[in-house]
């Protein structure tokens, strides 16, 4: 199942908003096959693993291993659970049940009616992380929510009265941000970061797709000139006055939910928060979010603006360049 696992994040990115998926297919203690999905639209794991298997007549002797329940409906390929029954393989073993509604329990039962022996929930917790954006759409029906900022060694955010950009992160940590926005569907600024800071909220330092930008802008107030209204990538203009392509009118009054609702009718999976503290703080008094990634520079300021405080256990650090990285799970 470790196999799996690691097959599946190979997919990462390109399988979005399908979940990663790998597979493999063991005879006498033997790999024999083994695959996983490498784009949306393309074969899913169990195809290719499959496939790959050169003496098909093994199948009919061996175990199938794969990280996420086979999938039991027809969407843009053809069940895998119905595959498995026609390849004639006597025993699966999944890692993580599939909580989408298509699926959800339907290919395990699609299984055990064929008379296939099936084992569940190995390396469940390893097989479900892997796929968090997924599950919380599916199971939480809102975007997993990442939280971002960078601050100087005395906790300062920002400046007071700022009149200007100031980078407060290193360059190695600018690129690792640019690398994370192609790994998620939106990122997200406030109102006066988009002012202030005048920012692209591109993957220009990485090879990879550019995120939907969205602007917090309640009163539709912002100069079309900012660079986050430029073609690099799509924007969409949070308000509490009109909804359209490029416009999405939310409560202003509980706007973190209110929000993430809307963003989960536009089928987004996964957004990056990257404004200031008073636009982290809507999501972190919400508590609807669910991790935060925060660069702390060797700098000071003396006086500025307070960084957010958030009540979470730290799940690792590292160095990049001269800042330290901190993750908290919420």
């Amino acid at each position: 199942m470790q196999v799996c696992v690691d097959l599946a994040l190979k997919g990462f990115p390109l399988a979005f908003p399908n979940p990663m998926v790998g597979c493999v297919i063991v005879h006498n203690d033997s790999i024999i096959g083994q695959g996983y999905h490498q784009k949306c639209g393309s074969h899913h794991a169990e195809v290719n693993a499959i496939a790959s298997v050169e003496n098909k007549e093994l199948l009919e002797q061996s175990t199938l291993y794969v990280s996420l329940e086979p999938c039991a409906h027809f969407g843009k390929t053809p069940p895998c659970a119905d595959l498995i029954v026609k390849s004639k393989i006597p025993r699966v073993v999944i890692g993580s049940l599939d909580t989408f509604s298509e699926v959800n329990g339907k290919g395990i039962q699609r299984l055990k009616e064929a008379g296939i022996e099936v084992l569940t929930k190995v390396l469940e917790k390893d097989c479900r992380a892997i796929n968090k954006r997924f599950f919380t759409f599916h199971e939480k029906k809102r975007p997993y929510v990442i939280l971002k900022w960078a601050q100087t060694t005395d906790r300062y955010i920002a400046p007071l009265n700022q009149k200007e950009p100031l980078w407060i992160s290193s360059p190695k940590s600018k690129t690792l941000v640019h690398l994370w926005r192609s790994q998620e569907q939106a990122i997200l600024v406030g109102r006066k970061t988009a002012e202030l800071d005048n920012p692209l909220l591109t993957t220009r330092e990485v090879e990879g797709k550019n995120p939907i930008r969205i602007v917090l802008d309640r009163e539709l107030s912002l100069n079309k000139d900012l660079l986050i209204f430029n073609d690099d990538a799509p924007t969409l203009v949070v308000n509490d006055k009109l909804s359209s392509e490029n416009h999405l009118k939310v409560d202003f009054d509980n706007l973190a939910p209110s929000l993430l609702k809307e963003l989960h009718s536009r089928n987004i999976q996964s957004i990056i928060i990257e404004g200031g503290t008073q636009t982290l703080y809507t999501f972190i008094e919400a508590k609807v979010w669910d991790e935060a990634r925060v660069f702390t520079s060797k700098k000071t300021l003396g006086k500025g603006i307070q960084s957010p405080l958030i009540q979470s256990v730290i799940n690792h650090s590292e160095i990049v360049g001269n800042d330290k990285l901190t993750y908290y799970i919420n």
